[in-house]
């Protein structure tokens, strides 16, 4: 005759019982999918911002059993100053809660996404991913021919001699240009440096390939440093973690839900246009 399960055992046979979603036992690293040009707003799209990104990130790295947070990240890059700000909140939060940072490439990871995922202690991509583009690009369009075959006349009054720059419905000025030239170069600086200080020792190549603006599949960008190795978040979770660890998806709000009131008319123009520039980046890549 069998002998009678005690408390404990008839416990542990019970908490087997539960789905992995319900049991507190299991390993649990909380996902973060963070998808989409960078500061692009648009009722149309999803775009990443801080304030759109925030929530969902401080949700997952207050998760007190959760060894770490992982990063899906899929982003062609965008506005630097939305990007350097989801990178510091990742990097205040991680070291608030003293949480290791995981970040896995799906589609792209490229300048301003590739600045987030440098947030992360480690790096992971798909073999096919897309990495890079550690550089600084503006752009724009030059009117004023077209509005003088028109016969439209541009009147602008300003206080303050350089209170007009790179005016597209005025000729292009060589002092402008060189203006806009030294801060892009800045911004370069900040965002090589921020690279470096983050990937220290594994980088394996010189600045000159690093940092010139060109993009690698992630085999190569492996062999750089740029990120730790190749895998997907299942794969990779599951042998640092266990078969039974937890990856519970954080999810960030859609477009639906930054959609403002009154959205049609200048606003879904504005939207339009935006949505045309977020597609332009994509492009870039062949996505």
């Amino acid at each position: 005759m069998a002998e009678p399960l005690s408390s404990s055992s008839m416990l542990r046979r019970a908490r087997d019982l539960l789905p992995k979603s319900l049991r507190s036992d299991l390993p649990v690293v909380p996902v973060v999918r963070l998808s989409g040009a960078i500061g692009m707003n648009s009722p149309f799209s999803q775009s990443l911002t801080l304030a759109g990104v925030a929530k969902p990130l401080e949700k997952a790295f207050a998760m007190k059993k959760a060894p770490a947070v992982a990063l899906l990240i899929s982003s062609p890059g965008g506005a630097p100053v939305q990007s350097h700000l989801i990178f510091k909140r990742i990097r205040a939060l991680a070291e608030e809660k003293d949480k290791h940072v995981f970040a896995f490439v799906e589609d792209v990871a490229a300048s301003g996404g590739y600045m987030i995922a440098c947030a992360a202690d480690e790096i992971f991509a798909d073999p096919c991913s897309i990495v890079g583009s550690i550089g600084v690009v503006t752009a724009g369009f030059g009117f004023n021919e077209a509005i003088a075959r028109l016969g439209i006349e541009r009147r602008v009054y300003t206080a303050g001699e350089k209170k007009v720059m790179l005016d597209p419905f005025r000729p292009e000025r060589p002092e402008d240009v060189e203006r806009l030239d030294t801060l892009l170069k800045e911004l370069h600086v900040v965002f090589a440096d921020l690279v470096r200080s983050r990937r220290g020792e594994a980088l394996n190549a010189p600045d000159e390939a690093l940092f010139s603006g060109e993009f690698w599949l992630a085999t190569q960008a492996a062999g750089f440093g740029l990120v730790d190795g190749l895998g997907d978040v299942r794969s990779i979770l599951k042998a640092r973690y266990g078969e039974d660890v937890r990856m519970p998806l954080i999810q960030t709000p859609g477009p639906f839900f930054r959609r403002r009131p009154g959205g049609f008319g200048a606003e879904a123009a504005h939207g339009a246009l935006a949505a045309l520039e977020e597609r332009m980046l994509w492009s870039r890549f062949g996505l």
